[in-house]
Order: C-alpha cells, then structure tokens, then sequence
C-alpha cells in the first residue's frame, strides 16, 4: 500500500532544508579523542549525508542552505556537484559564519562520542527570503532536518519550507535529528519541533527525540502514542528507532511493521541513521512495501557503521541489495524481519 503519494513528474525527488557541515573522523581510533592525532575530512550534517545518499541510490536531490565563504565552504558545495545535488539554493555567509565542525570519536567499536564545533554555525543562518516557491514547486516532497530548528532565522526558514509545501499539496518529511548544542531548553526544543511535526506526512527519529518533540504534551512516552498522536494531526508514517533494538513504523490504517539490524562487525556507533533514511526513502520513493523500505534502510545502516565515513560511503542500490542477499544466505531470510 502507498501511504504517501509523490509526483513523479518533478524535477526533484526530495528538497531538503537543514545543515551541511564537516565530518572530521579519527583515523587513530579505538582510542579517546583527546589522545587521536590524525582525521580525514568528510561531508557531514543528517540532511548533506541522507541527500548524498538518496544522490548515490539514484535519486535528485535539491538543498537550502547556507554554508561559510572559504575552503570548507566550497569542499561541501563541490562534493555535492560532484554527486549530481542541486547547489542553485546553497548561499555563501558573507558575515564571516563558519561552517559546523564535528570530531568523532570511535573509542571502541560500540562506543563513540562527538564533539561539534556550532557557535555562529553558518547553517543556521538560512534566512527565510532563501526560502523560494518556485523551488519548492519542484519537488515530490520536501525534508525538514530538526537542527534547523534551533535558531533563528534557519527555524523560521524551515518552517516559511514546510508551510510552503503544504500549501502546494507536496509532502513533508521531518527528520527529528536532536542535537543538543544551540538549543535553550526542553520547551523551546517542543514549540518548534511540534509546530513541524503538526505538518508532516512522516516522521522519523528515535524515542529520545519523539520525547523531546512532546515535551509539552502529556503524552505517555510510548511508541504506539506517539503514533496515534501524530497521525491524528496529520503523519501517515511515523518511524521511532531504537538503535540496537531496531525500529518501527506506524501507519496510519493502524498497522506496524518491525526491523532488526543486520548482524555486522561494527567499526563505530554512529551514521548509521542517515544511511538508514536515505535508504528508507528511495524505497518509499520506488513504491515498496513498508517492510521492504525498512528492510533496505537497515541493511545501509549496518554498512555504514562498519565503514569510516557516512557521506563518503553511501552505498549504491546495487551494493545495498548484494549486501541483503550476503547477510541472508549467511543467517537466514528472516534475519532482521522481526
């Protein structure tokens, strides 16, 4: 069953609205970071990674953004043409804002951490006249990135984004992805992401995140609320993810569906998200099965937390689905369909 319906006929799969940034990952790891010495440079930011990812599953991507007017500046803007992402709508900060810096740490294979370098973060400076309709017109949906969120005037950019597309009947995909850094406190973090929330055909993020969004709620603190709730307001698909545990999706006919991750040898913890979206999305952007759509999104999931990077290795369509036929002729076919 298609629970959402995406017009295929628009020069863009998916518009997206949130950060690009710079991954520095330890390539000493498997020690604190205060004692790593050496890093290699990626594309980094939830959003920059999933469009880099829908970008190498076949899909067109366009962005609003602003990114700082240096070296790092034009890493990011390059690495996107390079991956055939849309940078019409990527701005330069002219007022000497720098882009997001994240260190990794990969203290052991189950153990990470990160430290991210925001303070006038050049992300957070998209202003709301970046914010076009004629853009957004040409695009089968549109994701918001809860980062966005954070400050002005990127929060009131990404809400003009949303408003925008409902307006002209284009879903909106809302990616919680909280980051604790920018934010004020727990009931500022609830305002903004319920007010996006509200306006979502799918959402998605894990159950620390649903709890920050429904902070001022009253709600109970369960998946199967959380649900209910936002489907009644407007969600037909609504994904909470438990890590280790696996993942959820809801539907709105009253139906759920239940992954496990695949079984892999991990490198790190974390990037395994954003594949997993990307990943999620191409399926739901192909018209699969809701089962199958997770199914794919956790096999890239698994890939990247055995690899270095998250942007840099975005799986293919191709690699993904060898991935699944290797994992399954090794453990199963039922080896993460709950």
């Amino acid at each position: 069953m298609q629970y959402i319906e995406f017009d295929k006929t628009k020069k863009y799969d998916l518009i997206l609205v949130g950060r690009i940034a710079v991954d520095l990952n330890p390539v000493d790891y498997n020690c604190p970071l205060n004692e790593s010495t050496t890093f290699k440079r990626y594309l980094g930011g939830s959003p920059a990674n999933i469009a880099v990812g829908l970008a190498r599953l076949g899909k067109k991507c366009g962005f609003f953004a602003r990114v700082s007017d240096d070296q790092f500046g034009t890493f990011v803007t390059d690495f996107f043409e390079n991956e055939g992402i849309d940078t019409s709508r990527i701005v330069r900060c002219k007022d000497g804002s720098k882009i997001g810096l994240t260190f990794t740490e990969i203290k052991s294979p189950t153990e990470s951490s990160i430290v991210m370098y925001r303070n006038e973060a050049a992300d957070l400076k998209l202003e709301p006249g970046d914010i076009d309709e004629d853009y957004i017109r040409q695009g089968a949906a549109v994701l918001i990135s809860g980062v966005a969120l954070a400050e002005s005037p990127s929060r009131e950019a990404a809400l003009k984004a949303a408003l925008l597309a409902k307006k002209n009947g284009i879903p909106v995909i809302f990616v919680l992805d909280y980051r604790a850094y920018n934010w004020k406190n727990t009931d500022e973090i609830a305002v903004y992401y319920s007010l996006v929330a509200d306006k979502a055909d799918m959402i998605i993020g894990s159950r620390e995140e649903y709890d920050f969004a429904e902070g001022l709620l009253g709600l109970d603190g369960t998946d199967e609320t959380s649900a209910a709730y936002w489907q009644g307001k407007n969600a037909k698909i609504v994904i909470v993810t438990h890590g280790k545990q696996g993942s959820t999706a809801y539907t709105c006919d009253g139906k759920s569906f239940s992954i496990k991750p695949f079984p892999v040898k991990l490198l790190k913890s974390f990037g395994g998200g954003d594949g997993y979206t990307s990943a999620f999305l191409y399926s739901l952007f192909e018209g699969k099965e809701i089962i199958d759509c997770l199914e794919f999104g956790s096999a890239s999931a698994a890939m990247l937390v055995a690899s270095h990077a998250c942007s840099q290795d975005m799986p293919s369509v191709q690699q993904v689905t060898d991935f699944i036929a290797a994992e399954k002729a090794e453990y199963g076919e039922m080896v993460a369909r709950v």
